[in-house]
C-alpha cells in the first residue's frame, strides 16, 4: 500500500490541491492531511497504520458511527439486488414514508442526489409557488454550492476566506438578500422593504456552517410568523440537523413548522443523498404533477435508500439521542472547563451531537462573532489533537460531530489534548 506522503503527491497531479473538497487540503489548520485507508465505530485508521479519533464523521452522517452492522447488511443485501435502477423503487417509497411520518411538516417528498441539489431545488419551488424572486439567507449559512446560494456563504468558503466563488455571475445572486444570523429585526426590515417580492427565506434551524450556533429564543418562531403573514416559504435546510439533533429534526426540537424541508447526510447513512419535501399543496407543482422540473438519473439510488432505512430504523428505536446526549455533554462540559481553567476566552456551543470551539470569545451567535475567533489559535490546537490522535474538522467554521459509537475514554482524550494545547501552548491572555 501507498504512504500518505506518496498519495498525496499523486493526489496533488491528478485533482485540484489533491482533494475532491477543499476543506480537506488543511488548508486553514497546516500540516499534511491523513490519507484514509479505512474505517470503524469512532475510528479512522490512515495509509501509514495511524489511528485517529473522528469527530468528523464525514461531517455529519454517521450519526451510529463507520460502518454499523444494521447498514453494512443492508448494502450487501442490496448489492446482490442492483445498484441502480432507472425506475422507482420499493426502497424509495420505504424511505419517503418514514420521512413523512417522523416530519409533521412533509406530506411528501422528493430524493435528489445531494444537499445542494436539495436546496436549489426547493428555491426553484418557492419562486414557482410565489411567483416571486427574491430569497433570504443567512450570512455564514452555506447551503450548498448553487450559484445563487454562494453569497456570504460560511462552511469552506469561509475556511478559505472567500467573498463567494470566481465563476459565479453578478445576476446570480442579484435575486440573494444576506441578513444576519439570529437577527429578526433584520428580517422584519428586509420584509417591510422588500415584502411584496420575497419568495422565500432559507436557514440552517441550528446553523453548522459558521460552526454550531443554536437559534436565539424566539428566532425561528418568527421567521415562522413573518413568512407566513406576508406569503413566503419558510425552507428549513435541514441537510445536517436532519435525524442528528433529534428523530424529527431541528424543527421537532424547536417546535416550528416550515413549509419545506432540505434533508440530507444521515438519511443516507453515509451514501450520497438528498431530499427535499413539504405539503402536498406544495410539492404537487413538481414535475410530473406540474410545471416545477426537478430530475436526477441517481436519485433514489437504491444503496443510498436501503442505507437510510437501516439508520433511521435504529434511531426510532433505540435510545441513540439519549446516549449522544450524555457523550455531547461530556464533551462540551470538559472543554469549557479546561478553558475556564487556562484562563482562555472560549466558547462551547453545542446542539446535541453538534459542537464547535471558538478560541478567543465568550460568545457566538452569528457569523460576524464567528469570524471574530482566533482562527490561528485554533490552527495550533487542531495540530495538537492530531498529534494525540484526535481528528476534528481542520477548520473552525465546521461543526464537530459525535456517534453512539463513541466510548467515554473518546470523549475524554479529546478534551486532554485540547487542555494540554491551550495550557500548554501559550494560548492564555493570547486568544
Amino acid at each position: 500500500m501507498s504512504s500518505s506522503a506518496e498519495l498525496r503527491e499523486r493526489a496533488a497531479r491528478v485533482m485540484p490541491g489533491g482533494v475532491s473538497s477543499p476543506v480537506r487540503a488543511y488548508t486553514a489548520v497546516g500540516g499534511e492531511p491523513p490519507m484514509i485507508a479505512s474505517a470503524e465505530g469512532a475510528h479512522l485508521l490512515d495509509a501509514d497504520g495511524g489511528r485517529y479519533v473522528d469527530f468528523v464523521l464525514a461531517y455529519g452522517p454517521h450519526i451510529l458511527g463507520h460502518n454499523p452492522p444494521e447498514v453494512v447488511e443492508a448494502l450487501r443485501r442490496q448489492l446482490d439486488r442492483g445498484v441502480a435502477y432507472g425506475h422507482t423503487a420499493a426502497l424509495e417509497v420505504e424511505l419517503a414514508e418514514r420521512l413523512c411520518a417522523a416530519l409533521p411538516s412533509v406530506e411528501m417528498v422528493r430524493f435528489v442526489n445531494s444537499g445542494t441539489e436539495a436546496t436549489m431545488s426547493a428555491l426553484r419551488l418557492a419562486r414557482a409557488a410565489t411567483g416571486r424572486d427574491l430569497v433570504v439567507k443567512f450570512a455564514g449559512g452555506y447551503h450548498g454550492h448553487a450559484d445563487a446560494l454562494l453569497a456570504a456563504a460560511g462552511s469552506g468558503v469561509a475556511t478559505l476566506g472567500l467573498p463567494g466563488s470566481a465563476g459565479v455571475p453578478r445576476g446570480a445572486v442579484a435575486d440573494t438578500l444576506v441578513l444576519p444570523y439570529n437577527s429578526a429585526g433584520a428580517v422584519l426590515e428586509a420584509f417591510a422593504t422588500h415584502g411584496e417580492r420575497i419568495a422565500a427565506v432559507i436557514v440552517e434551524p441550528v446553523a453548522g456552517n459558521m460552526g454550531c450556533v443554536a437559534p436565539v429564543p424566539g428566532f425561528l418562531q418568527e421567521l415562522r410568523r413573518v413568512t407566513r403573514e406576508r406569503g413566503a416559504v419558510l425552507v428549513f435546510d435541514e441537510v445536517m440537523t436532519g435525524f442528528r439533533v433529534a428523530y424529527g429534526g431541528a424543527q421537532l426540537l424547536y417546535g416550528v413548522e416550515p413549509d419545506l424541508t432540505c434533508l440530507g447526510k444521515v438519511i443516507g447513512g453515509g451514501l450520497p443523498v438528498g431530499a427535499y419535501g413539504g405539503a402536498r399543496a406544495l410539492m404537487e407543482q413538481v414535475a410530473p404533477l406540474g410545471p416545477v422540473y426537478q430530475a436526477g438519473t441517481l436519485s433514489g439510488n437504491p444503496l443510498a435508500m436501503a442505507a437510510g432505512i437501516a439508520v433511521l430504523d435504529r434511531l426510532r428505536s433505540g435510545d441513540a439521542y439519549t446516549r449522544l446526549e450524555v457523550l455531547g455533554g461530556r464533551l462540551g462540559d470538559g472543554l469549557r472547563t479546561a478553558a475556564v481553567a487556562a484562563s482562555v476566552p472560549c466558547a462551547v456551543n453545542r446542539v446535541g451531537s453538534m459542537l464547535t470551539v471558538f478560541l478567543g470569545v465568550e460568545r457566538v451567535d452569528d457569523y460576524d462573532d464567528a469570524r471574530r475567533s482566533d482562527v490561528a489559535a485554533f490552527a495550533r490546537v487542531h495540530r495538537a489533537w492530531r498529534d494525540a490522535g484526535v481528528l476534528w474538522p481542520p477548520s473552525q467554521f465546521e461543526a464537530a460531530f459525535l456517534s453512539t459509537a463513541h466510548e467515554v475514554a473518546d470523549i475524554d482524550r479529546a478534551v486532554s489534548a485540547f487542555a494540554g494545547a491551550i495550557r500548554g501552548g501559550g494560548l492564555a491572555g493570547e486568544c
